[in-house]
């Protein structure tokens, strides 16, 4: 398995931070990453093809990812850990509870699916012909509606700004495959035999992956809880202390190995 870039920091119980489709670890924004390892050891990996972490020879699926993170775990040492996927991150961490279920401890899907709908297969459709025929910035600046409450961004649009620039720098190749990536991911009929304590979170006003479903994940993984909060689908920036929050009180209810 080729490897990838991580970063870790802190100590306690090992947790796995896995971002969205974009698939740079420090998306997550520092002050969180940070708030997480005061009490974790926090593992924040890039996914193959992004930030630092090399292109996967084979192509991106959501299966080669899982072995990556993985992968990342064993080398570490420090498995099984709670898995937090935010999205795609989310995709992930279910092949990895599935698949790889030696290192997967917890896994919590915020804003993530279990299989595309029409809905889904549509929006990523014309996002994707924004991103070929319209370049980057238009298809940033497209995204931020999906991805952003419509309050957060009228009160916080000078972020968003920064956010939109950064992203606007994808490279176009592999954001279409990645895009590809995601539409291909169905694990639905699999999603039973999930062993591990599951919590699911969503932002109410999610229009990327609706509240609905988050709510086709709790239903289709044994024993799995739903916390909605306020905000739009990425509610990791949008309500971070609350964010942090319903996750911190999930894995303290989880036994320590």
């Amino acid at each position: 398995m080729q490897s990838i870039h991580f970063e870790s920091y802190g100590d306690g119980d090992p947790i796995m931070l896995i971002t969205g489709l974009g698939g740079v670890g420090k998306s997550w924004g520092q002050p969180l990453i940070d708030r997480f390892a005061r009490k974790y050891f926090t593992v924040v990996p890039d996914h193959p093809g992004t930030g630092q972490s090399p292109s996967p020879p084979a192509g991106y699926t959501i299966d080669h990812h899982a072995g990556a993170m993985a992968a990342v775990l064993r080398q570490l040492g420090v498995g099984p850990a709670h898995l937090v996927g935010s999205s795609t991150g989310g995709a992930i961490a279910q092949v990895m509870a599935l698949d790889h279920p030696d290192v997967t401890r917890s896994i919590v899907l915020a804003d993530s699916w279990a299989k595309p709908d029409a809905y889904f297969r549509h929006q990523f459709a014309v996002r994707r012909r924004i991103l070929t025929e319209l370049g980057p910035r238009a298809y940033a600046e497209a995204s931020a509606l999906f991805l952003f409450g419509p309050s957060h961004f009228r009160d916080h649009f000078s972020q968003i700004e920064g956010w939109i620039d950064q992203a606007g720098q994808a490279d176009v190749a592999i954001g279409t495959q990645r895009i590809d990536m995601i539409l291909a991911f169905d694990e639905s009929e699999r999603l039973s035999d999930i062993r591990v304590p599951s919590l699911v979170v969503a932002g109410d006003v999610d229009i990327c992956t609706p509240v609905s479903m988050s709510e086709q994940l709790v239903e289709l993984i044994p024993g799995a809880t739903l916390q909605v909060l306020d905000g739009g689908h990425l509610i990791y920036k949008e309500r971070p202390d609350a964010f942090f929050a319903v996750i911190d009180q999930f894995l303290s209810s989880i036994p320590v190995l």
